[in-house]
C-alpha cells in the first residue's frame, strides 16, 4: 500500500480509504435491515490487514446502522489500526446542543472513546451559515479540547466560491470533496482542490467513481482505452487520474465486496504522485469528452433526495436513464422502467413539490429531468 502525506498534520494515510457505505444490506431475524457483516467485516479487516489506515462512515448511512456495523468490524484490535472518520448529519441538527447529542451517539455507535477525523456532513452555502449561526465552530473546538474528536473536518457538496468561503471561514483540519475526471468543473472543482492544498489542508476524495458511473465504459469511451497502448481497466485509469494530484490525501472506494476491495489494493498499490504521462492525460480529456456526450443527467446515487414524499425512486430512475443512453440498453432499460411503473415508484408520480431539489449536492433540476426520463422511457 502506498501511503501520502495528510497536508499539514505530519501523518500518513493510505493512498486507499475504505468507504464503508456501500456493503449489502439484509434483514436479520426482526426482519429489520442491517448491514450484511458477513460480508463487511472480514472485506474490512482484508484491507486493512493489507495497509489501509483510513476508513469512512456516517450517521444517517445504512439506514443509521452503519456505524454501529463498523465498529462490529474494528473489534479485536482493528480500532487502533486506522483513521476513523464519521459526519455530524447537518440536515437533522437544529441546535447546539444536538451536535453534542450526535456526537456522544456516534462515539457510543462506533465503541470508542474519540473519532479521529469528525467531518461536518455535506456542507452547502446555506448549511454552513445556519451552522455557523447555531455555534458549529464551538462545538468543534470543544470536542477537539476534550478529546472527543481529534480533527475538525467537512465533506462539500457545493460550487467553487462556497467552498472558498467555507474553507476560510475556520482552522479546519481536513475537507473532503467529490473529485473526478468528470468533475473538474464542478462542485470544489480542481481550483478548490488546488487551493485547499495552498493552505495544507489535506483533501479526501469521494465520488472517484462517479456513483460507479466511470467504473464500467460505455462503448465510444472502451474503445479509446482499447486504442491506447497501455491497457488498463477504467476503475483503474480513475483512481489513477486522482492520485496524481498532489493535493489529494487519499480517495474513498465504497467497496461493496471481497473482490472489490482486492481489486482496490492492486490499483492503488500502482498510484502515485504525477504518475501520469502527456499521454495519459491526454486521453482521459478524450474520455471525459465521450462520457459528455452521452450522459443524460449528473446523478451520483447519493440518496439525499429520498425518501421521496409521493414514492418517486428518484436514483433509481435517473440510474435506468442514464445506463440506457450510456450503454446502448434500451430494451433492458425499458425493462427496468416498466417494473418501477408497476411498483409505483415511477416518476410520473412526482407531485413537484420540489423537496429534492432542495437537498440534491448536485444540485440537478430533478423535477424537469423526471419529466424526461418518464417521456423517454416509456
Amino acid at each position: 500500500m502506498k501511503y501520502r502525506k495528510f497536508g499539514k498534520l505530519g501523518i500518513e494515510v493510505s493512498a486507499f480509504g475504505v468507504g464503508f457505505m456501500r456493503f449489502p444490506m439484509k434483514k436479520n431475524e426482526e426482519g429489520v435491515n442491517v448491514v450484511d457483516e458477513t460480508i463487511s467485516t472480514p472485506t474490512l479487516r482484508y484491507a486493512i490487514d493489507h495497509g489501509v489506515n483510513y476508513v469512512d462512515t456516517a450517521y444517517v448511512y445504512s439506514d443509521k446502522k452503519n456505524e454501529s456495523a463498523l465498529a462490529h468490524a474494528l473489534r479485536d484490535g482493528y480500532r487502533e489500526k486506522v483513521y476513523l472518520a464519521t459526519k455530524l448529519p447537518t440536515w437533522m441538527t437544529n441546535s447546539r446542543e444536538d451536535m453534542d447529542k450526535y456526537l456522544d451517539e456516534q462515539l457510543a455507535n462506533l465503541e470508542t472513546d474519540h473519532i479521529d477525523f469528525y467531518l461536518i456532513h455535506s456542507l452547502r452555502g446555506e448549511t454552513w451559515d445556519k451552522l455557523y449561526s447555531l455555534g458549529v465552530t464551538d462545538f468543534l473546538d470543544k470536542a477537539k479540547a476534550s478529546g472527543k474528536i481529534k480533527y475538525a473536518c467537512f465533506s462539500f457538496h457545493d460550487d467553487y466560491d462556497a467552498f472558498v468561503r467555507i474553507l476560510d471561514a475556520y482552522d479546519w483540519d481536513m475537507c473532503q470533496i467529490q473529485f473526478n475526471y468528470m468533475d473538474v468543473n464542478n462542485q470544489a472543482t480542481i481550483k478548490g482542490l488546488e487551493y485547499a492544498g495552498s493552505k495544507g489542508i489535506p483533501v479526501v476524495i469521494m465520488e472517484g467513481l462517479l456513483g460507479g458511473k466511470l467504473a464500467v465504459a460505455p462503448d465510444n469511451v472502451q474503445k479509446l482505452y482499447d486504442e491506447f497502448p497501455v491497457k488498463r481497466s477504467p476503475v483503474e485509469w480513475a483512481f489513477r487520474w486522482i492520485c496524481d494530484h498532489p493535493e489529494v490525501g487519499t480517495v474513498l472506494s465504497g467497496v461493496t465486496s471481497m473482490e472489490q476491495c482486492m481489486d482496490n489494493i492492486e490499483i492503488f498499490s500502482r498510484c502515485d504522485i504525477g504518475i501520469m504521462t502527456d499521454e495519459e492525460k491526454k486521453l482521459i480529456d478524450n474520455v471525459r469528452d465521450a462520457y459528455n456526450s452521452r450522459t443524460k443527467v449528473g446523478c451520483t446515487k447519493c440518496g439525499y433526495c429520498m425518501p421521496c414524499p409521493n414514492g418517486v425512486d428518484i436514483p433509481g430512475t435517473f440510474e435506468i436513464w442514464n445506463k440506457l443512453f450510456l450503454y446502448d440498453s434500451k430494451l433492458s432499460g425499458n425493462e427496468r422502467y416498466a417494473k418501477y411503473i408497476k411498483e409505483e415508484k415511477d416518476a410520473s408520480r412526482c407531485i413537484e413539490c420540489g423537496a429534492c431539489e432542495g437537498v440534491c449536492p448536485q444540485k440537478i433540476q430533478i423535477i424537469d429531468m423526471l419529466k424526461k426520463a418518464d417521456s423517454e422511457m416509456r
